[in-house]
């Protein structure tokens, strides 16, 4: 399935191909069509390329390099095999990672494969690689570098802990003060010996073990409870308790060393 957005790029990148009477519907329609789509422009920012130049010199190789169609032919524009093998190459990344939607982001990811091509090697002219893409995408690693606002630099790593925070993390406590845990009932003596370890200056990482369903979320969705109430050791007053989505930090995490980098 595709996202809206790459439907939109698509049919921008077939429409401009036709208007023009080009032959071809090539991997350079596909990456100007890209250009304007605000995903890969922001992807592209952040690995320092210029846009709006990248843009102009697919423009001008299409109109000077790209065959047409005679007003009286009655063939329709065609697209040539690397565009067709950008496209199954994203949507068997998409299959293997266990992502609904193929995105513009994946298709640009995809391009690079077709190193032979116009486009890939004006994305080389702009000091854009294929690494530097999946680094952005996976782990919102930019080149771009920083304005000089005069913050410490610990401020833009905090900015990068909390993103990550919210994209593979749930805030029980949030949960709890939303009213959307349980009450705990009966197992008030495994919360109470959780918080005991959690209170040690060392071998302070309590684990609970246990078959599936009989509880161990809801321990820890107690212990948010009770961090919420403020009915909780001093050293844990203020703590903050997440959960970590293991299916959303494995998500897209086809590319060597995607996994280990998350954590």
């Amino acid at each position: 399935m595709l996202s809206r957005e790459l439907e939109i790029c698509l049919s921008n990148a077939l429409v401009r191909a036709r208007e023009s009477r080009h032959e071809f519907l090539t991997a350079e329609h596909l990456l100007l069509a890209l250009t304007s789509s605000p995903v890969v422009t922001e992807i592209l920012a952040a690995c320092e390329a210029d846009v709006d130049d990248l843009a102009r010199a697919l423009e001008e190789h299409l109109e000077e390099t790209m065959p047409t169609l005679g007003v009286e032919a009655d063939r329709q524009t065609r697209p040539t095999r690397a565009f067709d093998r950008i496209l199954k190459r994203a949507m068997a990344h998409v299959q293997n990672s266990g992502v609904k939607e193929v995105s513009s982001a994946n298709v640009l990811v995809a391009l690079f494969a077709e190193n032979q091509t116009f486009a890939v090697s004006e994305l080389n002219r702009q000091g854009v690689t294929r690494l530097d893409v999946v680094n952005y995408i996976s782990h919102g690693i930019s080149r771009a570098k920083p304005s000089p606002a005069g913050e410490p630099a610990e401020d833009d790593a905090d900015a990068r802990g909390k993103r990550a925070l919210e994209t593979y993390a749930a805030n029980l406590n949030e949960r709890a003060r939303n009213g959307r845990i349980d009450p705990l009932v009966g197992r008030a003596g495994e919360v109470e010996r959780a918080m005991q370890v959690l209170g040690r200056r060392r071998k302070n990482n309590p684990l609970f073990v246990g078959d599936a369903g009989v509880g161990k979320t809801a321990l820890a969705e107690g212990l948010a409870m009770m961090m919420v109430s403020e009915d909780v050791p001093p050293s844990l007053d203020g703590c903050t308790l997440y959960a970590l989505d293991m299916g959303a930090l494995l998500a897209g995490t086809r590319y060597r060393g995607d996994f280990e980098k998350r954590l």
